[in-house]
């Protein structure tokens, strides 16, 4: 799974087999925040994923992110470019899981 991410996603693993999404990274992004977001238990929001829940992942260049992914074999299933709280774009992990990748929209 960690090279899967570092491969696709970019992200940077440490030592101890984790990665850090510091806050002060999210606090240049206007309008960025960590979201928790439960949902019903009969959600089909995963779908096409049949796993209980999804990551959603702040990213800071959404369309870099898809290119990144897209040379690495993984397409969007869904995107949405533009909504009120910034873009949005669906891809599915190697082991069935939906990710959500946002870019926030900047606050005016």
């Amino acid at each position: 799974m960690r090279d899967w991410y570092g491969r696709v996603l970019g992200i940077t693993f440490t030592d101890w087999g984790g990665a850090l999404f510091l806050p002060q990274d999210a606090a240049a992004h206007a309008g960025s925040a960590t979201v928790f977001s439960p949902f019903k238990a009969d959600t089909d929001y995963f779908a096409p994923s049949d796993k209980e829940f999804m990551f959603n992942l702040m990213v800071d260049d959404l369309n870099a992110i898809l290119a990144r992914a897209k040379e690495q074999g993984v397409e969007p299933i869904l995107t949405m470019m533009d909504e009120a709280n910034g873009s949005f774009a669906h891809i599915m992990d190697n082991e069935g899981r939906k990710i959500e990748l946002w870019q926030p929209k900047p606050m005016s």
